[in-house]
């Protein structure tokens, strides 16, 4: 694929919601690292991921699942 045609087909709305998605997941990570929690860790890689190879709204909301599934698992004890 010709780099030209794929950064003139990337949307606005894909860049901002990468960078939201993207400083969230680093903020994750960081505190999964440093608290030693592996589930926060986990969560922050995923929303990683998310954010690199999804389109904008389903990397929203997949996001946002993987927040409230990280908040769910440690408020369980796990």
């Amino acid at each position: 694929m010709d780099l030209a045609k794929y950064l003139s087909s990337v949307h606005q709305s894909f860049l901002w919601a990468s960078l939201v998605w993207g400083t969230v997941a680093s903020g994750y990570m960081l505190y999964g690292w440093k608290q030693k929690v592996l589930i926060p860790f986990i969560g922050g890689l995923l929303m990683l991921a998310v954010s690199c190879f999804t389109p904008w709204l389903l990397m929203t909301l997949a996001s946002i699942a993987i927040m409230i599934a990280v908040w769910w698992l440690l408020r369980e004890g796990y």
